[in-house]
């Protein structure tokens, strides 16, 4: 084997260990997000290259995870049901979310900064009543459920409370901490 090939060759297998080291530190951020007996059997999602979601690893046992996104002020891994998913895949999609489908999504590593008001904020402004979460469940598409809760722009967040609320992708936001 030729010195050239012998070293495109290593390069090769280098990108490779790399890409297998990084694959490995994605799963163990999604898994930091629920306890072990959901994230160690879910589904691993990821963001690909192309912005699209790619699965990092099989699941068995009904529920996904995310890792942290890197592009967020703070740690936020996810896992969560199927019927999160949709509620989810409602949200990116700007969708109506699906009816009579509570969803559950675990975010035990707590959550970057977000908008209280509004879904699709980006960055904190003078109106958007930006909130900083802890460790935390969400429960999704209840609507019926969160009468009672808090509601208002500026919640406590070491309470439960309801985020986005008036909008259709009010949830219930509980801390564990």
């Amino acid at each position: 084997m030729s010195k050239t090939c012998l070293a495109a060759t290593l390069v090769i297998l280098g990108m490779q260990a790399a890409a297998a080291d990084e694959k490995a530190d994605l799963i163990r951020s999604a898994e930091t997000a629920a306890p072990a007996a959901v994230s160690s059997e879910a589904t691993i999602y990821g963001m690909g290259p192309d912005g699209k979601m790619q699965t990092l690893r099989e699941g068995t046992n009904g529920y996904w995870c995310m890792p942290d996104d890197a592009t967020t002020p703070s740690s936020d891994p996810m896992c969560g049901d199927a019927n999160a998913m949709e509620w989810a895949m409602a949200w990116i999609n700007r969708t109506q979310p699906p009816a009579d489908k509570v969803g559950l999504i675990f975010m035990l590593a707590g959550g970057s900064d977000a908008s209280n008001t509004d879904p699709y904020a980006t960055a904190e402004t003078n109106d958007n009543h930006w909130v900083t979460t802890g460790p935390h469940l969400m429960i999704m598409n209840a609507t019926h459920l969160m009468q009672g809760y808090p509601s208002g722009p500026d919640p406590d967040t070491k309470m439960p409370f309801v985020m986005w609320a008036d909008t259709p992708y009010a949830h219930l936001m509980v801390p564990v901490e």
